[in-house]
C-alpha cells in the first residue's frame, strides 16, 4: 500500500460521523447492600448523559425518597465519580465486554 492511500484511510477513519447506534451506551446496574434490584439490569443510555441523570432515574425507578433516602453509584466497586461526569466518559474508560458496570447502594460500600 502506498503512503498516499494509507493517509487517505486514515482520514476515512478519522472523518466517520458516529452512527445512532454508537451514540448510545450498554449500562449495567448492579445492586450492592440493601440495595432494591432493578428489574431491568441492562439499558441502552445517550453518551452525553451525565451520573447525575442516572441517578434521578434510579431515584425514581427504585421508588426512592429524595431528602430521605441515600443513594451512592460507583465505579468498577471503588470510586464514585462527578455527578456532571458524562457516561460515554466513564464508558470509554472503564467498560468491560461492552457495557459500562454501575454498581449503586444506599450506603456508601466503597471510598
Amino acid at each position: 500500500m502506498t503512503e498516499e492511500a494509507a493517509d487517505t484511510t486514515r482520514t476515512k477513519e478519522v472523518l466517520q460521523v458516529p452512527s445512532k447506534e454508537q451514540s448510545k451506551i450498554e449500562v449495567f446496574f448492579k445492586p450492592v447492600g440493601d440495595a432494591p434490584c432493578v428489574k431491568k439490569a441492562k439499558w441502552k443510555v445517550a453518551r452525553s448523559d451525565t451520573l447525575s441523570a442516572i441517578t434521578s432515574f434510579l431515584f425514581k425507578y427504585l421508588n426512592l425518597v429524595p431528602h430521605k433516602d441515600n443513594l451512592f453509584i460507583f465505579v468498577s466497586s471503588s470510586f464514585t465519580p462527578p455527578l456532571d461526569t458524562e457516561l460515554g466518559t466513564l464508558y470509554d474508560c472503564f467498560s468491560t465486554e461492552g457495557m459500562l458496570i454501575l454498581q449503586y447502594c444506599k450506603s456508601q460500600a466503597w471510598g
